[in-house]
């Protein structure tokens, strides 16, 4: 098992779940989070007044699929979330080693 993680646009929300919905993932965890990369925010201006927002607004979506998932999910991931532009995101992808699920006590791939 994997857990992707996916850090994206937030108007690419909605696309995003219907790609890994259409792929058969059974849930996902979705956070609103901040932060920023290569771009190191972006310089606004409010009232006249110009300012930097170094810590940009963005959806982290979390799924843990099947080893053999993987390689499908994130590509539906990456075709909904590219624009080409610096902030499009970034994928991450880590072992799971087990999976319970409480209300029955299933564990592994049943679990999921």
């Amino acid at each position: 098992m994997k857990r992707v993680e996916a850090i994206i646009r937030d108007e690419k929300l909605s696309g995003a779940k219907e790609a890994l919905k259409a792929l058969g993932v059974a849930g996902m965890t979705v956070t609103e989070v901040k932060g920023h990369g290569t771009q190191k925010g972006v310089t606004e201006v409010y009232r006249g007044r110009q300012y930097s927002v170094d810590l940009l607004a963005k959806i982290k979506i979390e799924a843990v699929v099947d080893d053999n998932d993987v390689k499908k999910v994130t590509d539906a991931i990456c075709e909904v979330a590219r624009t080409g532009s610096i902030g499009d995101g970034k994928i991450f992808i880590s072992n799971i080693e087990d999976c319970i699920r409480i209300r029955t006590g299933e564990s592994g791939a049943k679990a999921i």
